[in-house]
């Protein structure tokens, strides 16, 4: 595989990422994938999505887990929503969760991904406790599978997520850089972040954002944007990747379903950017 292949978060049926059409239309060469809903998770549905990728000649490299119930809407709902932090869902979620590790096994990917959620500042918190071992559980199932897992960056400052994965204490647990949220949540500007967390990182999504209004950050949402528009820097970032040693895919997320014209065009603009940024930085 060419160092550096350009990719993009995509879907079976669940309504994050792009459709496989705009995939194919693009020419873009990997994927993550968005978990499809429960009852999809066949060998079934695998396989024929397999062969769909086959005859276009698209890699899935990781396969993301979602919930029910999970909410974006502001960062306060995000905190009570999201991932395996919440403790009413943590049971149920990390089951599923495992499923979806199953299901990715079936597809031959060996990375699965997700927004853990907030993670307790509380380090001695039964909750924070808890979620070490709900999350230790998850990584046990996860390696039996044959995989790691990607958590994707954004919730927690970088020096908070290095203390999280060393109190996990599993030697499969990786990060998914998204250098967009760093800045939509107001947790820490993102090259910096890349280089002290680079280590861990074996996945990363390619997507751009603008603060939110000084004095509101980590409040309010910042604003996501067409890659190349926003806060990020990507010659600075796809730079900082080449020096921590990152050869993967370069993933692009652009999360406006809504829009889906618009959306396709931003892909097409985002992968002509990452290509003439590619050939720069590597020489």
């Amino acid at each position: 595989m060419t160092k550096w292949p350009i990719g993009v978060f995509a879907s079976v049926d669940a309504g994050l990422g792009v459709n496989f059409d705009v995939v194919k239309d693009l020419g873009i060469p990997s994927i993550q994938l968005h978990a499809p809903h429960q009852a999809n998770r066949t060998k079934e549905t695998a396989d024929a999505f397999l062969a769909k990728c086959s005859d276009a000649g698209v890699t899935v490299t990781c396969v993301f887990g979602g919930f029910e119930g999970e909410s974006y809407a502001d960062i306060p709902t995000t905190v009570r929503t999201v991932g395996l932090v919440p403790e009413e869902t943590r049971a149920a979620r990390v089951q599923e969760m495992k499923e979806i590790s199953d299901f990715a096994k079936l597809l031959g990917v060996d990375a699965v991904g997700l927004h853990i959620g907030f993670v307790p500042e509380d380090t001695d918190s039964d909750s924070y406790k808890d979620l070490l071992a709900t999350t230790r559980d998850l990584l046990d199932h996860v390696k039996a599978n044959g995989q790691n897992l990607h958590l994707e960056t954004g919730q927690e400052t970088a020096d908070h997520l290095l203390h999280f994965i060393d109190d996990v204490a599993r030697d499969n647990l990786y990060i998914n850089f998204d250098p967009a949220n760093m800045i939509l949540y107001g947790t820490g500007e993102p090259i910096e972040a890349l280089k002290k967390v680079g280590k861990h990182v074996r996945s990363v999504h390619c997507k751009d954002g603008t603060w939110a209004p000084e004095g509101r950050r980590g409040k309010d949402w910042g604003c996501e944007v067409a890659l190349g528009e926003g806060d990020v820097g990507m010659e600075a970032y796809l730079q900082t990747l080449k020096d921590i040693g990152y050869d993967g895919p370069l993933t692009i997320e652009r999360e406006i379903p809504e829009d889906p014209v618009q959306q396709k065009a931003d892909i097409g603009k985002a992968v002509s950017l990452l290509e003439e940024l590619r050939a720069k930085v590597l020489g």
